[in-house]
């Protein structure tokens, strides 16, 4: 009886929902998790595959003055049951052409470990926080007025914002496709 009445208010929230707030897309995509590049250190996570999607949103008018971010909703599930995450962000569809850029921001919360030292050596390889960042930015090409395909990365880290002692981060580098719904 209790999943009947959450799923009928979840379902009514959704439908009060005024137009700009309806989903625009929906995303998915595979990516190499823990991809060795200058923004990250060793986690011991590397040569594993991540499976992610979401949603995104029409863009928020009342920030026209710095272009209307689209907010959108993410999960990144690890394959091998290392690090993932779901979160929130906006992000800036660039160009209006065939070929476009769409850089983002987004707070995300993992499940990867609290602490975790690397054996090899020695060093600390959490990540510092249970609340991360999420910078990404993908280079699309529109394949008809619906679908997209983007070359895609997405970064976690805290920035040493919230541990100043630790901060590895992990990238995620991949494809992902967009339909507009």
């Amino acid at each position: 009886m209790h999943k009947t009445r959450a799923f009928a208010a979840a379902a009514a929230a959704l439908i009060a929902l005024p137009g700009s707030a309806q989903a625009q897309e929906v995303f998915g995509g595979v990516y190499a998790h823990a991809v060795d590049t200058p923004f990250t250190l060793e986690t011991t996570e590397g040569g594993t595959v991540d499976i992610a999607a979401g949603i995104r949103f029409d863009g928020i008018e009342a920030l026209s003055a710095i272009g209307s971010p689209e907010p959108y909703i993410v999960a990144n599930v690890n394959t091998s049951g290392f690090t993932s995450f779901a979160g929130v962000g906006v992000a800036w569809t660039i160009g209006d052409g065939p070929v476009y850029v769409r850089p983002g921001i987004g707070l995300v919360v993992h499940d990867g470990p609290e602490f975790r030292v690397n054996p090899e050596t020695g060093f600390r390889t959490d990540l510092g926080s249970r609340v991360l960042f999420e910078p990404e930015i993908g280079v699309g090409y529109r394949l008809s007025e619906r679908v997209s395909a983007e070359a895609h990365w997405m970064h976690i880290s805290q920035g040493q914002i919230f541990d100043g002692d630790q901060n590895p981060g992990i990238d995620m580098i991949g494809v992902r496709v967009n339909v507009g719904i």
